[in-house]
């Protein structure tokens, strides 16, 4: 396959990047797109439930009641992509089967981005009638219609005969696409340079599908229809202009004395190209009018280079459609999430409505501030509202759960929502969970937090963070804060913390923090002569308790073991043994408790606890079980039934050494707590699979696999977890520490800002549970 892809890219004189988009689309099976079952068909049972005779079952409920096809279908998350390849990207009219790997693509972005399942379907006409006729017959199959590279004016009329005649939404994104995060862009762009939208004047250059949906909405946003000229490859759109019309250029007819671009363009606020490369000439935009606004969304090249446009007018402010350049206005902001908020609420259709939430929702995200994730995914790049970022980029995972909420709202204010939405917070948490299984995980542990600050008289835990100039736990605070999961206290030099807080724009957020410089607080000398009294008899005399206190991490841990503080969280910056040994020296382990670190792999259904991950080189028999009981009351803790497996490299062998030692750490589990499963030596594959269980290790007590697995020693759980965060599809959460006295966490120093955030929440959660088995027990 390789050699006839290359021989024939030699024969069209590729480029590399072809090349490697063309073994993209070819390597492994070919094309980008294949369906998967959601549901287990692996057994003759279940093949009956999935087809015949148990589909009937369905089938008549649905013959009975229309409605129940959205309980018992995939109907409501499914959407058509389709096209008849007549206007495909910067192509031109390549036909149906050329368009098919748009279609795909399309089809992908609505699934990464919303989780929203598509099928793409190329019609092989170029008859508005039968292109029509064609589409309203799928409407049993399909939750959504998107209209895709169908050419104008063609477009305008099956988009609307088809609003009109069918009862789910249809939506062309190349036009409302298109427009809504121009939309944004422009509101944005105006907040910027001080302009109100009734006051611009605007011209679009382009008089196809999008540049009229783009000019629509421009004048739903608030720019009246007289300052607003449109301009078509014969110049400027007039009233008494009679070649080249059509019924949607004329409803952008205006009075005007301009007939060509440069015209229109003199002493114009905005420009808005949906043309042609190059159409924006150098001598057109020194005639606009101060702090020009220029949307050059032509594909793939602009109508006007960014840099070329900035040497000409450096008070300029542009947009593209390129990624490559600032400020892309890409319409993955816009239909994944808008037909997730039309899907979610059964909406018969995405009326204008609808698109100005959208609109309204991208413009106030931009000016939030972003967060290190998204940085992540551009190379480390930083974004801040203002000329070079007017919209959020595409791989900011806020868009979906701020778009598509409010594009939910307005479809039930607006009356064309067939179901309601009661529950906004749940309706977040269902958003955040198609963003994966640890979204949902933590989700569920801040609600938890929240329910217990509530029972707890409004009061929220203190965390202190020995890191209190740390960027990534700055940054993190202000999610925490806004949040209200914990009253956080930071530790250092308050002069510099608050100065970076200001350079990092978090003063606002953060300033109610309270900040401690350790060796000027009033309990300095009680905390060291606390330290002293615990250490005196392991060779550390007052001098160096006193020296030992200053040490953010040492005082940290006094506060939390004092009750000053409920928990704490260290790490992001320091090496791990530096940051876990003033914890153990200070705060202590508890009673018949080893220390050792604990990870969440978290899977779609269901998590694994994995354990110890950091702390012993290599536990005993005796520890293994005890680190094994603490895992167990964890997930306990969680309402999931703990089922232990004591890992090696044999199956029930016993034999000498690791074996032995974890089937006896299995022993003494059992003797402990004989209602937890519990079983081992045993591979992990044995551990996590029941059918290897069941057709091979009949006798074993984990019939429906393992959730905790214990490892042997560090190297080996270590390496297991770091690979999987690598390279597993899973996602893992910790490491968490284990068996101290109070709420006390340690992360890795390469850590993120999300990491961080997922720390301290369950670290919050764990101080409120000690405190409250701690009142129980007096």
């Amino acid at each position: 396959m390789k050699e006839k892809t290359t021989e024939k890219a030699s024969e069209l004189q590729l480029s590399a990047f072809d090349q490697e988009a063309l073994d993209y689309h070819s390597k492994g099976k070919p094309g980008k797109i294949e369906i998967t079952s959601s549901k287990p068909c692996s057994t003759e049972k279940a093949l009956s439930l999935a087809y015949s005779p148990g589909v009937a079952v369905p089938c008549k409920v649905i013959a009975k009641d229309p409605a129940k096809v959205y309980d018992y279908t995939s109907k409501g998350n499914l959407v058509a992509v389709i096209s008849n390849g007549t206007a495909v990207l910067g192509l031109g009219n390549i036909g149906p089967l050329a368009s098919k790997p748009v279609m795909e693509g399309k089809g992908i972005l609505f699934k990464q981005f919303a989780g929203i399942d598509v099928f793409d379907i190329e019609l092989k006409t170029n008859s508005t009638p039968e292109l029509i006729a064609a589409i309203k017959a799928l409407e049993p199959t399909f939750g959504g219609i998107n209209l895709e590279d169908i050419k104008a004016p063609e477009c305008f009329e099956v988009e609307e005969t088809l609003k009109k005649e069918m009862n789910i939404p249809v939506f062309h994104d190349d036009q409302h696409g298109t427009a809504i995060v121009s939309g944004a862009a422009l509101l944005n762009a105006c907040h910027i340079t001080k302009r109100k939208l009734e006051d611009i004047r605007l011209v679009v250059n382009g008089a196809g599908a999008s540049a009229i949906a783009c000019s629509n909405i421009f004048i739903s946003l608030g720019v009246r229809r007289e300052n607003l000229i449109m301009c078509d490859t014969q110049g400027v759109i007039y009233k008494g202009r009679k070649d080249g019309m059509n019924k949607y250029k004329e409803a952008f007819a205006v009075t005007t004395e301009a007939r060509n671009l440069m015209e229109a363009l003199r002493g114009a606020d905005v420009f808005v190209g949906l043309s042609a490369a190059g159409a924006l000439t150098p001598e057109m935009l020194k005639e606009m009018a101060k702090d020009p606004i220029i949307f050059a969304m032509a594909n793939p090249d602009p109508e006007i280079e960014p840099a070329k446009a900035k040497a000409i007018r450096n008070d300029a402010i542009v947009a593209t459609g390129r990624s490559d350049f600032p400020n892309q206005v890409n319409n993955v902001l816009g239909f994944p999430s808008i037909f997730r908020g039309a899907l979610d609420t059964r909406s018969t259709q995405i009326n204008e409505e609808m698109k100005l939430a959208a609109v309204h929702a991208l413009a106030m995200l931009a000016r939030e501030e972003v967060p290190d994730r998204v940085s992540d995914s551009y190379g480390g790049q930083s974004f801040k509202f203002g000329r070079e970022y007017l919209i959020p980029k595409p791989f900011d995972p806020r868009v979906l759960l701020k778009v598509a909420p409010a594009v939910a709202k307005a479809a039930m204010d607006s009356g064309v929502a067939t179901k309601q939405i009661t529950d906004w917070n749940a309706y977040r948490d269902r958003l955040e969970a198609i963003q994966g299984p640890s979204k949902v995980f933590i989700r569920s542990a801040m609600h938890k937090v929240h329910r217990n600050i509530a029972a707890n008289g409004g009061q929220l835990p203190k965390i202190v963070f020995p890191e209190g100039s740390s960027t990534k736990i700055l940054k993190a605070l202000r999610t925490l804060v806004e949040e209200g999961i914990c009253q956080p206290i930071l530790l250092g030099y308050p002069e510099r913390i608050h100065e970076k807080m200001e350079k990092m724009d978090l003063l606002g957020a953060l300033k109610h923090i309270q900040i401690i410089h350790p060796s000027n607080h009033p309990k300095y000398k009680a905390y060291s002569q606390e330290l002293y009294d615990r250490r005196a008899r392991k060779g550390v005399n007052y001098r160096e308790a006193e020296r030992l206190m200053a040490d953010p991490n040492y005082f940290a841990s006094m506060m939390v073991q004092t009750g000053d503080a409920d928990g704490m969280v260290t790490g992001a910056s320091q090496n791990y043994g530096d940051s876990v040994r003033p914890i153990l020296h200070t705060i202590g382990v508890s009673k018949e408790s080893v220390p050792a670190g604990l990870n969440l792999v978290l899977l779609e259904d269901k998590f694994l606890l994995m354990a110890d991950t950091t702390v012993n080189i290599n536990p005993s028999a005796e520890q293994c079980a005890i680190i094994a009981l603490q895992a167990a009351r964890i997930a306990e803790y969680f309402g999931v039934a703990p089922r232990v497996a004591m890992l090696s490299y044999s199956n029930f062998s016993g034999a000498d050494g690791t074996p032995a030692k974890m089937k006896k750490a299995a022993e003494l589990v059992r003797a402990y707590r004989p209602d937890i499963p519990v079983d081992g030596d045993m591979q992990a594959d044995t551990a996590v699979n029941p059918d290897i269980v069941q057709r091979i290790f009949p006798f074993c007590n984990l019939k429906e696999g393992a959730n905790i697995l214990i490892f042997p020693n560090l190297e080996s759980s270590n390496i297991c977890y770091k690979l999987l965060q690598q390279i597993g599809k899973v996602e893992v959460i910790g490491p968490f520490l284990m068996g101290v006295r109070r709420s006390a966490n340690v992360l890795q120093r390469t850590t993120t800002v999300d990491a961080i955030i997922n720390s301290v929440v369950l670290t919050t959660l764990e101080a409120q549970f000690i405190k409250d088995a701690l009142k129980n027990r007096k």
